[in-house]
């Protein structure tokens, strides 16, 4: 159980990190773009809290752990990137049916961003936690 812990919280961190860095560099100034004055000056800590949240303890139950306990980065990294491909493009490509003002720029830029973002912070989290907790060795008999 610690060691499903760690691995959250790496995660977590990772993700967090590596998203505020992209949200002020890439993400923001692409969507200011299209949505101008609709952009809050600063995002409301509430919802993001558990949108990053929920998102990386899905993340870690459904590839995060059993690709750790598999000791296959790989497979992390795939499914990783599948699901960040299922989340933002969810989000990204109903917002392009549904509202005027979504650009094409801003569904490539925050799709591909998410699949990355996701596909990276589970392998990596993957490689802290076994630096910081050792492999899990596998049972047999």
């Amino acid at each position: 159980m610690l060691t499903v812990l760690v691995l959250y919280a790496v995660t977590a961190v990772i993700f967090l990190t590596l998203d505020a860095i992209a949200l002020r560099v890439l993400v923001k100034p692409t969507f200011e773009k299209s949505l101008g004055d609709w952009l809050h000056d600063s995002p409301k800590i509430a919802p993001a809290a558990v949108f990053y949240l929920f998102y990386v303890v899905a993340l870690v139950v459904l590839v995060s752990w059993p690709a750790y306990v598999a000791s296959d980065l790989w497979r992390a990294a795939w499914q990783g990137a599948l699901i960040g491909a299922m989340a933002y493009g969810t989000y990204e490509f109903t917002n392009l049916s549904t509202l005027t003002r979504w650009s094409p720029q801003m569904v490539a830029v925050d799709f591909t961003w998410g699949t990355i973002l996701t596909s990276t912070s589970t392998v990596a989290g993957i490689w802290i936690t076994g630096l910081i907790m050792g492999p899990i060795v596998a049972q047999t008999g």
